[in-house]
């Protein structure tokens, strides 16, 4: 895993300084030494810290970072998530990649927590997930974010479970013939979970023996009348289109999980900056 987070820093870095920092080794001997904090610029959950000192070690190993906060935690607006001391244009040349780590992280995490806050209300228990909607080369990272939030995951990568969907159904000819030839070769532990559109779906996947049952794109009514259907025989999962202001609307009695993608894919970014405190007499 640290070898993927490496390799990703090290892109980030070669994209923004694979040739130095004209400004800062034009203005700056390499021995001037400076410390920096950095700051949250708004109330957020936190994610990311122990990236953002990757980053500042993958630049310059004599860089020295003390984080003030860990990941997860919930922060006002102006608290100083960590602080960096060592060569100047080292500290520079890592601002924007350390920081571009936070503000996506921290952006992911906050989202995931409001959203986790939202459906909490309805008082259903119901667990919220994440899907594979990731930004490419990403996925560990933002789906660690949704997990700071206090969500949790749903599959990682294609390998862990089946899921059969409707291209599945579609090419295998119907929802009952793909369950079968899946059963044939999946492991005898693994569970099978089958995406539903209409009711009629519903009752074809129960029948067919799917542990878990994905309702797709269906309104709240149509969902309870899924859930009467299902009758505690399988998982029930809901999915598609669910915001921020609609979840509390979702998370009903009898609904197990609710995915959304919108963790992921539109969380806005927090944010943050890194003052170099200005010197008394300069």
């Amino acid at each position: 895993m640290q070898i993927r987070i490496d390799t990703l820093i090290d892109l980030a870095l070669e994209e923004d300084a694979a040739y130095g920092d004209v400004t800062s080794q034009s203005i700056f001997p390499a021995d001037h030494t400076s410390m920096a904090r950095v700051f949250a610029r708004g109330d957020m959950t936190l994610c990311g810290l122990d990236i953002a000192r990757r980053v500042f070690e993958r630049v310059d190993p004599a860089v020295s970072v003390e984080l003030r906060h860990r990941d997860g935690e919930q922060v006002a607006n102006g608290s100083m998530v960590l602080q960096v001391t060592g060569p100047t244009i080292s500290l520079l040349i890592a601002e924007r990649t350390a920081l571009n780590f936070l503000q996506r992280l921290s952006g992911i995490a906050s989202f995931s927590q409001q959203f986790a806050a939202a459906a909490a209300k309805a008082g259903t228990g119901v667990r919220l997930v994440d899907t594979r909607k990731t930004t490419p080369g990403w996925r560990a990272l933002e789906k660690y974010a949704v997990r700071c939030g206090g969500y949790f995951n749903h599959r990682a990568s294609l390998s862990e479970h089946v899921l059969i969907k409707e291209n599945h159904i579609t090419a295998a000819g119907s929802l009952s013939r793909a369950v079968k030839l899946a059963r044939k070769l999946v492991p005898h532990s693994a569970k099978i979970e089958v995406e539903t559109e209409t009711l009629d779906d519903v009752r074809e996947a129960l029948s067919a023996g799917a542990e878990v049952i994905m309702l797709d794109n269906m309104s709240p009514s149509r969902i309870r009348q899924a859930v009467e259907i299902i009758n505690g025989e399988a998982v029930v999962e809901i999915s598609g289109g669910i915001s921020l202001d609609t979840i509390a609307e979702y998370a009903l009695q009898g609904v197990d999980v609710i995915s959304v993608g919108a963790l992921t894919h539109s969380a806005p970014a927090a944010d943050f900056s890194m003052i170099i405190p200005k010197q008394v007499g300069s």
